[in-house]
């Protein structure tokens, strides 16, 4: 086998390892991509290429997620991770593990631990590597991984997200959920909301949106209910997907351009949080993003017209 095919081949796995790392989707496919780069040029052949390239994505990913959460400590705003709507990388023996790591909820509490920290929870409790594998990919000793992977699971075990595992009923709740929505339907979204849910967005500065926090069913579903038909009344559209392997939907233009993307925490057959990213630097590579400032202005004289 090539090294381009040992490459391709290992590819979802190295974008899943990143992407974790990194809560960001065009970061991580840089670091895929640097990691090729240093793949194609190594005198060497590697034995085992598997290892080799999950250590040189995961300390790449280190390097950058330093220089990132600087950045973020600056962020306007509440910060949320890229939206991902489709994992690459599928194993079915870890199927619960992968969707619960890429969930908006985990990859928020990700974000409490250092950069180390992190690659080796990665590592360790969502692929399953072992520590001398890890030892190697972080440059630290098999015994310094431990006392890592140890902090890095208390810290996640204390704030651990905790989702219903029936899919099917998540997906009919959020069904349920988005045509309350397009249908402005108050009673309707209050009987499917936890009574401390809370409403979060993300626009970075760089989109129109609701306060930085709405908490409770009143408020939370009374301004769900009057913003959906400002929306409708420019042709905009919910497309239901999978979003961090929860519940979610993207919301459209009429042109077919992307205004935000949203996720559901659902718990106890209730939605417990709803985040909407509304940052178009964050929604790119979903498609191309609205000019939402444009469409608030539309919307609000489509407003004005009927009135």
């Amino acid at each position: 086998m090539t090294r381009t095919e040992q490459f391709s081949e290992l590819r979802p796995l190295l974008f899943a390892i990143a992407y974790r790392i990194l809560g960001s989707v065009t970061e991580a496919e840089d670091a895929v991509q640097e990691t090729w780069l240093r793949y194609d040029g190594a005198a060497t052949e590697p034995a085992s290429p598997k290892a080799y390239l999950s250590a040189v994505v995961t300390r790449i990913s280190i390097d950058v997620l330093r220089s990132a959460r600087v950045r973020r400590e600056l962020y306007v705003g509440e910060w949320f991770p890229e939206p991902l709507l489709d994992d690459p990388y599928d194993d079915p023996q870890r199927a619960a593990e992968l969707a619960d790591s890429v969930s908006m909820a985990s990859l928020l509490l990700l974000e409490r631990l250092s950069p180390l920290e992190r690659a080796v929870f990665v590592l360790r409790e969502v692929f399953a590597f072992g520590f001398p594998e890890i030892a190697t990919a972080v440059g630290r000793t098999e015994a310094a991984c431990r006392q890592l992977a140890v902090r890095a699971r208390r810290h996640m075990d204390a704030g651990r997200p905790r989702f219903d595992a029936d899919r099917r009923e998540q997906e009919e709740l959020a069904a349920r959920f988005f045509d309350a929505i397009t249908e402005g339907d108050v009673e309707g979204l209050q009987e499917l909301l936890a009574a401390d849910v809370q409403l979060v967005g993300d626009g970075g500065g760089k989109a129109p949106q609701f306060a930085r926090e709405v908490v409770g069913v009143e408020k939370v579903s009374r301004l769900l209910a009057s913003m959906m038909p400002w929306l409708l009344d420019i042709d905009a559209r919910i497309e239901r997907h999978v979003v961090n392997g929860q519940p979610g939907a993207i919301l459209l233009d009429r042109d077919g351009q992307v205004l935000n993307v949203w996720s559901l925490d659902i718990l106890g057959g209730r939605i417990q949080t709803i985040r909407a990213v509304l940052n178009p630097d964050k929604l790119a590579h979903v498609g191309t993003p609205a000019d939402a400032w444009a469409v608030l202005e539309e919307a609000k004289d489509a407003r004005r017209r009927t009135r």
